[in-house]
């Protein structure tokens, strides 16, 4: 399959270089699958969080956001079905003890392989999980001769089933204390409180609820950096319908997501969807969006058609009805729902991935390199940069002057270290968008030179512009 690891290693690097992301609990070695934001990460996370919120809630009349709490009650999720249905194929090597999800394995080894023979290699695993084919799984691993990373050998146990889910106890003491579940999805909150919104909000169908928050999974192998985790972030829509308009509103989703992805500027060829193979016992549609990381196509949103079977599971574990009355047919009935899910952490990793550029510079007279990250403007972490030429000379204190009147807008930096060139060349390697030179001119026209981080074209403006040409630019 088509992989750059080497360049997704350089964005790794990159990452905990400038601040982005780091290992958790790094000083004490780490904790496998769970990493730190930093100063940067943690604003471009918020960014691309804020971003979705105001597409969904501000811009669409008929959706409104919520914030349930992480804990449930255990109910939840048997009537969900994740107590008994959330899981996922293992397999151990019996050598290295070392446990594996069959999937995850087998498109390891399909990655190794070239792209067609790959593809098949994927093609034959997606027909036997839809067929839940555990011992044609475990064919298909032997044939291959797939091994394990660590023994290197081949000698694996029958695969079975493994829950996803972290359990807790819920009370003071122990022996008093109720089994309850981080929750795997956001999802669930949502449902159990349609009514409270629909009634309170005074809500008419079709419309939708929104939702960030963390979850928790499980993963027995979880890799590839921050793409799988076992704590995450989610960005997740359900939207309500009446029974048989589902199919339209599906597609409806599918083309309002992907022009949101697209509305970010990066090269839509690395957008495509992908139906699912198995559908989730929930659903009678639903499609992934991939991108193209450097590790290969991934999936980043799910758009699912999840019928009435939250809701009316809600109703049967709960006796409440879970009933909408409609008022343009005069009828009672329990909505149907396409939901929207996108993982926070991994639209962050499209977006420094989409981002991270390395650029030769290099003259005839003259050798130069920049790494640039070209994140959109209005998702960057720090909008405006701002130096003063020299230390002295007043040009510090009339830097500081730009910066107070900016800063109350967006996020600006002041920097006084080094060369000119070594402080575009750092903020660069972060992605601000606008730079800022205060230089001697300035103390006579108020002028100053703004550098452009894409083309690092330069050019002189009057200080009172800088504000209003760097909103415009980054106002989402």
């Amino acid at each position: 399959m088509a992989t750059d690891q080497n360049n997704f290693q350089a964005i790794i690097s990159h990452c905990k270089e400038y601040g982005f992301v780091f290992p958790s609990s790094e000083i004490y070695e780490g904790l496998s699958a769970v990493y730190d934001y930093g100063q940067y990460g943690a604003q471009l996370k918020k960014n691309i969080r804020d971003y979705w919120w105001k597409s969904m809630t501000q811009l669409n009349d008929n959706i409104v956001g919520i914030d349930a709490a992480i804990f449930m009650h255990p109910t939840t999720w048997k009537a969900s079905g994740h107590v008994d249905s959330f899981s996922d194929p293992m397999i151990d090597n019996k050598d290295s003890k070392k446990r594996y999800r069959v999937d995850h394995l087998i498109e390891a080894y399909a990655d190794t392989l070239p792209e067609a023979e790959g593809a098949a290699v994927l093609a034959q695993m997606d027909d036997l999980l839809k067929e839940n084919d555990f011992a044609g799984l475990k064919a298909l691993i032997e044939e291959k001769k797939i091994a394990c990373a660590v023994s290197g050998t081949v000698n694996w146990t029958e695969i079975r089933n493994f829950n996803l889910m972290f359990s807790t106890q819920l009370g003071s003491v122990t022996d008093e204390a109720s089994e309850i579940y981080l929750r795997p999805e956001t999802a669930q909150g949502i449902f159990v409180n349609f009514l409270n919104v629909q009634k309170t909000g005074r809500m008419k169908i079709p419309f939708g609820i929104a939702q960030t928050g963390k979850a928790f999974r499980n993963e027995i192998v979880a890799r590839q950096f921050i793409f799988r985790m076992r704590e995450f972030e989610q960005m997740e829509m359900q939207f309500f319908v009446r029974p048989g308009t589902q199919q339209e509103w599906f597609q409806h989703w599918k083309e309002a997501r992907m022009k949101w992805h697209q509305s970010l500027g990066f090269d839509t060829a690395k957008y495509r969807f992908k139906p699912h193979i198995k559908l989730a016992h929930y659903a009678d549609a639903a499609e992934d969006i991939e991108f193209e990381f450097p590790i290969g196509f991934k999936e980043v949103e799910g758009i699912h058609s999840r019928t009435d079977f939250d809701l009316k599971q809600h109703q049967e574990y709960s006796r409440k009805k879970q009933q909408y009355f409609d008022p343009e047919i005069n009828q009672n009935y329990i909505p149907y729902v396409i939901e929207t899910s996108i993982g926070l952490d991994r639209m962050f990793l499209l977006t420094v991935c989409a981002a991270y550029e390395e650029q030769d510079l290099s003259t005839a007279d003259k050798q130069d390199s920049r790494v640039v990250m070209k994140i959109p403007a209005m998702l960057a972490p720090i909008k405006l940069a701002v130096f003063p030429l020299t230390k002295k000379d007043g040009l510090p204190e009339l830097a500081q002057e730009l910066i107070d009147e900016c800063k109350p807008y967006f996020h600006t930096y002041y920097e006084e270290k080094d060369s000119i060139g070594k402080r575009y060349r750092r903020q660069d390697a972060i992605g601000t968008p606008f730079c800022i030179t205060v230089d001697h001119q300035t103390k006579e026209d108020h002028t100053v030179t703004i550098r452009y981080r894409d083309s690092m074209e330069q050019e002189r403006i009057h200080m009172s512009a800088v504000r209003d040409l760097v909103m415009k630019a980054t106002m989402f």
